[in-house]
């Protein structure tokens, strides 16, 4: 049956439904593809027929849908705003997805309105300014933030981006503007500068919180050291406090005070730990020190009266805490100008003796245990005898194991200290430690420890002969500084 509806008959040429042998031979190669086809997929030519019918119906379908979304309707519903402006700024059209943002009317808008009338007062300002004569130069501007105002008085944040069309003379005809809702992008910003703000506020507190506690940790420090030196008959004496941290409280310490009409006695050390605890054990060993002086000066008899006090007070807690110190007496002679020193030390660094003609050695203490550790700890005592222009140095180990060196790694030393400090010899108490305050400051971030610097000189006969007189005559003899 042909598709006239009539019945065809293959020897008239009129009634036949096909229209030449061109046609047929058409039709029979088509027909022998499709059973080739079927055949070289392993399936039967009625199969592969109704597949391809099946996929072509979906196809069609897919596209029939595509081609519904009208040029118009898109640009209607579109998820941004379009705008259409003659060159005044008047709107000459404008989509509906624009239209809803602003609570808007069609008839409101166009060819009555103009594009800076949906800006805000600072919109139309920035407009005005900017982006107008931009677009004016370059043609096209993009990505400007501004806002606009909805019907409601709510401000809108948008990002717009203009182009300006232009005729066949090269005269501008309109401008076509795209508008983009900014306002998740808005709540994002917005959340982004209050975190940024209270990350500000709380870099500021916690600079002001540490501020508070530098300082709370400075007076405490001061009122763990002499706030000045006492002077001592015939003898000149300088000290200094080097914090390496402001943000940590040291324990290390030192002191000279009388302990009878002539003798005085002096002591310095360092006690393990940082911080409260450490500040505690500093405040014991002052006192304790001081209080068993004034009962028995002899140093041994100090320091083993500081070793009970310490291990009894802390071994049963299971938390032993110690000290090293170094505790001595002078005793001047007035008709030689001559002072013998007796000391004794408790696993500390020995002491240096800078002597006037520009020599300077150890005062050996093999053998001394650190304070507080064993219950019965044995001490070692030491004499010498300063004569004029000889000073005693005291010193805690933040100074010898300062890092030095390129990659920080090599430590200062025993005999990098003696070698500087007999540079430094025959010089006054306040010279040396002038010289040894800048040795720390050149140290920098190598100095990793708190330095306790004490020293006790006699002056020399004939000052010219001293190189150390070229100093404020009369200086602070404590001194504490801070990295």
């Amino acid at each position: 049956m042909c598709r006239t509806g009539r019945q065809s008959d293959p020897a008239d040429p009129e009634t036949s439904c096909g229209t030449g042998p061109a046609i047929d031979a058409a039709a029979e190669a088509g027909a022998g593809t499709r059973a080739g086809a079927g055949a070289s997929s392993g399936t039967s030519p009625h199969a592969g027929a109704g597949a391809g019918a099946d996929n072509g119906k979906a196809s069609d379908a897919a596209f029939a849908a595509l081609l519904e979304d009208s040029a118009e309707d898109l640009y209607e519903s579109a998820p941004c705003g379009y705008l259409s402006m003659l060159m005044d700024g008047t709107i000459a059209k404008i989509n509906t997805t624009l239209l809803d943002w602003l609570g808007l009317d069609r008839e409101t808008v166009v060819g009555r309105m103009r594009f800076t009338d949906l800006l805000t007062v600072g919109g139309k300002l920035y407009h005005e300014t900017h982006f107008a004569p931009l677009l004016r130069m370059q043609g096209r501007i993009g990505g400007i933030a501004l806002e606009m105002k909805q019907a409601d008085g709510a401000r809108m944040p948008v990002l717009v981006s203009s182009v300006v069309k232009y005729g066949g003379g090269g005269e501008p005809l309109l401008i076509r503007t795209t508008v983009f809702d900014a306002r998740d992008r808005r709540a994002y910003e917005e959340e982004l500068l209050r975190g940024r703000k209270a990350a500000e506020e709380a870099r500021r507190q916690a600079e002001a919180d540490r501020a508070r506690l530098q300082e709370a940790l400075a007076v405490l420090q001061q009122s763990l050291l002499p706030a000045t030196l006492p002077p001592v008959p015939g003898m000149e004496t300088a000290a200094h406090y080097c914090t390496a941290s402001p943000d940590r409280l040291g324990g290390d310490f030192y002191d000279v005070f009388p302990v009878d009409g002539k003798r005085f006695a002096f002591f310095l050390g360092d006690v393990c730990g940082k911080g409260p605890q450490a500040a505690a054990i500093t405040s014991l060993t002052r006192y304790t020190l001081r209080a068993a002086a004034l009962h028995d000066s002899d140093p041994v008899t100090a320091l083993s009266t500081l070793n009970k006090v310490l291990h009894e007070r802390y071994s049963a807690g299971g938390d032993p805490r110690y000290c090293t110190a170094v505790f001595g007496v002078l005793d001047p002679d007035p008709a030689t100008g001559r002072v013998t020193v007796r000391i004794a030390s408790g696993g500390h660094p020995p002491v240096l003796v800078l002597r006037a003609d520009g020599t300077a050695d150890f005062l050996p203490t093999p053998g001394g245990l650190l304070v507080g550790v064993l219950p019965d700890a044995r001490f070692v005592a030491a004499t010498t005898v300063l004569a004029p222009g000889d000073t005693l140095l005291l010193y805690t180990d933040g100074l010898t194991e300062a890092r030095t060196g390129e990659d920080r790694e090599t430590l200062y030393g025993d005999e990098a200290l003696r070698a500087f400090a007999a540079e430094h010899a025959g010089r006054r108490p306040q010279a040396v430690i002038q010289a040894l305050t800048g040795l720390l400051d050149e140290f920098g971030d190598g100095l990793d420890d708190d330095t306790a610097l004490l020293a006790l000189g006699v002056p020399a006969l004939d000052p010219e002969l001293d190189p150390g007189t070229d100093i404020d005559p009369d200086p602070d003899p404590a001194t504490k500084s801070t990295r």
